[in-house]
């Protein structure tokens, strides 16, 4: 493990493992606008180095050295119901950020951190009642969202996923897709991850789950719903294809600011209608 110590100018000295993840995403400098001044596999030697920089430059001196971090030895307290994070919840993000890839044994199966799971685990961490520097999360809600997003191999699969994204975006070897990324010609499996984990992802990437809202999703839905009525009137099959594929995505979103997921509302959905009797009238299926 390599840690990174790092100079934001006029701001601070800090150490990382992550720079994309703790400077960049989470602080939101650019690469060019902070500079990498050491880095080493040495904790206890970045971490001198830390307070070193810190005193020259005439920055606050960081309380407790990096490597003296409870949270960066990992030390939280499973239990056969919760994971508990010996921090408070206002600096539990920062300290996931600092430690991804992480994993640990529960009674509900192995979990890792990163940049998915952190984002439902802020979602969803609680104040301790004993104590207001520790927080902590249910583990057997945690497994659920593991199954339902595939994430018990996100690191593993993320590369693959992302050399793909072009196939999703419109190109295949031998099918052509539409402008929703829905393939019209081959059956051929292209990505480890489904096409509403990729929805998720896109969606993770860009904010919208911590600064989305269920209401203006539904209000969206309503507006692309309105865009397909058009497109039907008209028979313009592209954007009848179009319209359908930014409801799905609409739908995808949606179901996760309301903390189920598309797969399981449309289980339910099928599960209602699968024994269901009737027959067609005025092009409508009317059941009986």
């Amino acid at each position: 493990m390599t840690y990174y110590l790092y100079h934001i100018p006029g701001k601070k000295i800090g150490v990382t493992r992550d720079l994309q993840n703790r400077v960049t995403e989470q602080q939101g400098y650019e690469p060019h606008e902070f500079e990498v001044i050491y880095e080493s596999k040495d904790i206890d030697l970045i971490s001198e180095m830390e307070i070193i920089w810190q005193t020259k430059l005439g920055y606050r001196i960081d309380e407790i050295p990096y490597n003296e971090l409870k949270f960066n030895n990992m030390n939280i307290n499973v239990t056969e119901m919760t994971t508990t994070f010996p921090c408070p919840v206002n600096k539990l993000k920062g300290q996931l950020m600092d430690n991804i890839d992480f994993s640990w044994e529960t009674d509900h199966g192995k979990f890792t951190i990163n940049n998915y799971s952190i984002n439902w685990i802020m979602k969803n961490v609680k104040t301790s009642q004993y104590s207001k520097d520790r927080c902590y999360v249910y583990n057997k809600a945690f497994a659920r969202f593991y199954d339902n997003h595939q994430t018990h191999d996100y690191h593993n699969e993320l590369d693959n996923a992302k050399q793909m994204n072009d196939q999703y975006n419109g190109r295949t070897k031998s099918g052509a897709l539409s402008p929703t990324g829905i393939r019209q010609e081959s059956n051929e499996d292209i990505s480890p991850f489904t096409i509403f984990d990729n929805i998720r992802q896109w969606a993770f990437e860009r904010g919208l789950y911590d600064k989305g809202d269920p209401k203006t999703q539904t209000l969206k839905l309503m507006e692309e719903a309105g865009e397909i009525c058009r497109a039907v009137l008209k028979k313009d099959k592209p954007e009848i294809i179009d319209g359908i594929g930014d409801c799905v995505v609409v739908l995808t979103n949606l179901a996760h600011l309301c903390d189920t997921t598309i797969e399981d509302c449309i289980e339910a959905a099928y599960n209602e209608i699968k024994d269901r009797t009737g027959k067609m009238n005025n092009g409508t299926f009317k059941k009986d």
